[in-house]
């Protein structure tokens, strides 16, 4: 009966250490990437559809943006469905998304500046929103960039801390450019 006994906890030890191996596979990702598909930069959180593989299918969604106080700002919401290429921690990244983003810039046309009967200087300024581009002429506010990403992912086995380099062609209605690239530092688990 001992041996019995002692033969069940060890395959049940066995079973339970093994399944929180497979537990344990850092099949979600948070980071920041500079560059990249969220244009300037971006927060992002990406996550494999099996969660018992690392080289399959997922999907990223992030948000980013800024403003600075003379009235320009910019925010982008950047999704990619993406499949990784490889073994642990090593990853080949293939992906195709698009990039949603919005902006304002104001942009003085003329401006007329005099002293008044005071002395003070004053001036008087026309305000417009110009044509605005990044990388590529965009037609409005807002608008639709599309992304492609093909680069080198490193996620540990266990997780813990993740990076990331890539090429990002980027495209819209007014063209294409290639070698558009991004970085990324953030935490898998």
């Amino acid at each position: 009966m001992k041996k019995l006994l002692s033969l069940f906890l060890i395959l049940f030890s066995v079973q339970f250490t093994y399944a929180q191996e497979t537990n344990t596979l850092p099949t979600k990702s948070v980071y920041v990437e500079l560059g990249g598909a969220g244009l300037p930069y971006s927060f992002n959180y990406d996550f494999r559809f099996d969660k018992t593989k690392m080289d399959s299918w997922g999907m990223r969604v992030g948000a980013g943006g800024y403003s600075v106080s003379e009235g320009e700002s910019f925010f982008s919401i950047p999704v990619m469905v993406n499949k990784l290429y490889g073994k642990g921690p090593h990853y080949f990244e293939l992906g195709l998304g698009a990039t949603f983003f919005a902006f304002s810039e104001r942009v003085y046309d003329n401006v007329s500046c005099y002293y008044d009967q005071n002395g003070q200087y004053i001036c008087n300024e026309s305000t417009s929103t110009s044509d605005f581009s990044f990388i590529l002429p965009v037609d409005g506010s807002p608008s639709i960039m599309g992304t492609m990403n093909f680069g080198y992912r490193r996620i540990p086995v266990d997780g813990g801390f993740t990076w990331k380099v890539n090429l990002n062609p980027i495209f819209n209605n007014n063209g294409f450019w290639p070698l558009y690239a991004g970085i990324g530092f953030g935490y898998a688990f």
